[in-house]
């Protein structure tokens, strides 16, 4: 009975590191396929996302988002998409045939060009039932954004906090499925758009990291408690000496909050 006890504690366990592990998004910012296969030879068996920027889709292509999910991982695709609605479309409808898991476009476009977005995902699905239709997510702020670059630059008056709560609000209007936003502001999503209104937050840094450039900061386990579905994380993990520790333990503090 004791032995069954224990590998039930153990089962328990397995299931809740697989699932919190699905929920970190390692950013592949690299400037080649070589640098980014290297860094996934080390991260081998870990189930986590795999985030694809503007830097390595620009070098690498759709080839290597083909590769990355005939290795069964989930593929975050971050390009930004803010054009005119039916560009926004036509790229929507490109990306959801290439397989993509995820991609998101800036909420500042507007509830039009994100509804498009929507739409032309959807009719890549309905073109090709074997397609699944990604989650589309909007960027709110981008976690660099200061208060006095929101003012001063960008010209968007008031604080941080309420503008993104607002294009938040804009992005589930136009029916998206969550947005990108800085982990400070999981809270306040939730309680304006609900629970299952998806929050990915970059700004992760575990205790005692470099901040590098980002401004609105929180821990793993911090940003877990403040109801961030999913961590996107770069440099802690991709610059760490040993990579693959550095993203267990990461996992393992988000298992903890």
């Amino acid at each position: 009975m004791a032995y069954e006890k224990e590998q039930e504690v153990k089962t328990d366990h397995d299931a809740a590191w697989s699932d919190t592990a699905k929920r970190l998004m390692i950013a592949l910012d690299y400037p080649d396929v070589a640098s980014a296969r290297l860094l996934m030879e080390k991260l081998e068996g870990i189930p986590c996302y795999m985030k694809v920027g503007m830097q390595l889709f620009y070098a690498a292509g759709p080839e290597f988002v083909r590769e990355l999910k005939e290795r069964g991982y989930s593929v975050f695709l971050d390009v930004k998409m803010h054009d005119i609605p039916n560009t926004v479309k036509g790229g929507a409808g490109s990306i959801t045939r290439l397989g993509a898991d995820m991609f998101n476009v800036h909420a500042g476009g507007g509830k039009a060009m994100m509804a498009a977005a929507r739409e032309g995902a959807a009719a890549a699905v309905s073109a090709n039932p074997e397609l699944n239709m990604p989650v589309i997510i909007a960027v709110t702020q981008l976690t660099s954004t200061s208060q006095e670059v929101m003012n001063g630059e960008i010209g968007i008056p008031g604080n941080v906090g309420d503008t993104v709560v607002r294009y938040a609000k804009l992005a589930a209007e136009a029916g998206l499925d969550g947005v990108v936003a800085s982990p400070q502001e999981s809270a306040a999503i939730a309680s304006a758009c609900g629970p299952e209104f998806r929050t990915v937050t970059p700004g992760i840094r575990p205790a005692g990291s470099s901040m590098d450039d980002q401004t609105r900061v929180l821990t793993p386990g911090q940003a877990i408690r403040q109801g961030s579905h999913y961590l996107v994380i770069g440099r802690p993990i991709t610059a760490a000496s040993d990579p693959r520790q550095a993203a267990l333990t990461i996992i393992e503090e988000m298992i903890q909050a």
